[in-house]
């Protein structure tokens, strides 16, 4: 499968953004699929994670509450709503998809990634 991401930008401290993934194929809701980001000079990390059937999802406990995953298997999509974002929210943020449905922290079981999408948050 193939993970175009989107939705990136400038925002304020405070402010909101959604990201979109959308990926190929027509078995993407057979996809486990994950959210992840990388800040400049820090390794990637796990954001947030849904099932192939929306059933479950998963975050980072320190994001739990901000961030909301979710999917549109309809239009093989998959969104992250990021609320009262912060600098430290900056970052690359990339979308990911493993062929197991169920729900992962570890990118090393993520199969296909998108190309990231840059989130920058201004105080």
């Amino acid at each position: 499968v193939q993970l175009q991401a989107s939705g990136g930008g400038l925002v304020q401290t405070g402010e909101s953004l959604r990201l979109s993934c959308v990926g190929s194929g027509r078995t993407f809701s057979t996809y486990g699929m994950g959210w992840f980001r990388q800040a400049p000079g820090k390794e990637r990390s796990f954001v947030a994670a849904i099932n192939g059937s929306s059933s479950t999802t998963y975050y980072a406990t320190s994001l739990k509450g901000r961030f909301t995953v979710s999917r549109d298997n309809s239009k093989n999509a998959v969104y992250l709503q990021m609320n009262s974002l912060k600098p430290e929210d900056t970052a690359v943020y990339y979308c990911a998809a493993r062929v197991n449905m169920g729900l992962d922290s570890r990118a090393t079981s993520y199969h296909y990634w998108g190309q990231g999408t840059h989130v920058t948050v201004s105080s």
